[in-house]
């Protein structure tokens, strides 16, 4: 296991090397998840590209930090850890929370960013009232208490169907994260608004997401696309708001085809 001290958290990482000359690949997680969601794709990556995940602040391994937690906080950590491992000009590919991460990052380092796969994310996701009701539930009942709702978010039906074991580990990865942490984020979110920010964004871009999505659907990701000057929006069939669970061979392809139309150049990494 590896692990960076980067501003006030140790952030639990990993970084797998690949060929030089090729783009650096950043993962960045959903809320609730530690960066074992990635692991179909990262397989079907790893040895083309190097790439690095990461369990952001108040999730898996990382440490919890100060709460509560800002869109900014997670930006910054991403940036400090890419800056500790030598990576810039990355395609950052961030799911749900870990989108907006990665939109944030291409605002404030665009040094670090060459490309951006957003995948079912936003420029804003859910309302103040939503996000403080679940705060609430999280804070006196534990996460155990709206995992059921989260995963008809997360899965389609085919994939909730009992005798999944994966479905079971995913409920079990989400209701072992640290409620603290899981709180913090969400309060992260419900603050969050990058609209703007994101009308500016100058990066090829390419945005997918689940047709079944529950959390951040079609419709939604497309306005985020639609804001970003010659994005790409794919769909995903079959997927709810983790294809990188549910699809991860249809997500991998969408990936590479969307690198290779990327402008070769230098990419340095550690």
């Amino acid at each position: 296991m590896q692990f960076a001290t980067v501003n006030d958290v140790i952030l639990h990482h990993q970084l797998i090397g690949g060929p030089a000359g090729r783009p650096v690949i950043v993962f960045s997680n959903s809320l609730g998840t530690d960066f074992r969601i990635w692991r179909d794709v990262v397989v079907r990556l790893a040895g083309d590209y190097p790439i690095v995940t990461y369990d952001k602040r108040g999730h898996g391994l990382s440490d919890l930090g100060q709460v509560p937690y800002s869109i900014d906080d997670h930006v910054l950590d991403l940036a400090a850890l890419l800056d500790r491992l030598d990576v810039r000009n990355a395609i950052i590919c961030g799911l749900s929370v870990g989108g907006m991460i990665a939109q944030g990052l291409a605002a404030k380092r665009p040094d670090l960013v060459k490309a951006l796969v957003l995948c079912d994310t936003a420029h804003k996701i859910g309302t103040a009232d939503m996000w403080n009701a679940r705060i609430e539930s999280v804070e006196t009942k534990g996460i155990e208490s709206l995992a059921d709702a989260v995963m008809e978010r997360w899965f389609t039906p085919a994939f909730r169907r009992p005798e999944n074991a994966a479905y079971h580990g995913y409920r079990t990865m989400l209701t072992r994260q640290s409620a603290v942490g899981y709180a913090a984020t969400c309060a992260a979110l419900r603050d969050a608004d990058l609209t703007e920010s994101t009308r500016n964004i100058a990066v090829p871009t390419l945005c997918v997401v689940g047709d079944q999505d529950g959390s951040t659907p079609p419709d939604l990701v497309l306005s985020m696309a639609k804001l970003i000057a010659g994005a790409r929006y794919e769909v995903i069939k079959d997927a709810g708001h983790i294809p990188c669970v549910e699809q991860p061979e249809m997500l991998t392809e969408m990936i590479r085809a969307f690198i290779a139309t990327l402008p070769a150049g230098d990419e340095p990494h550690g």
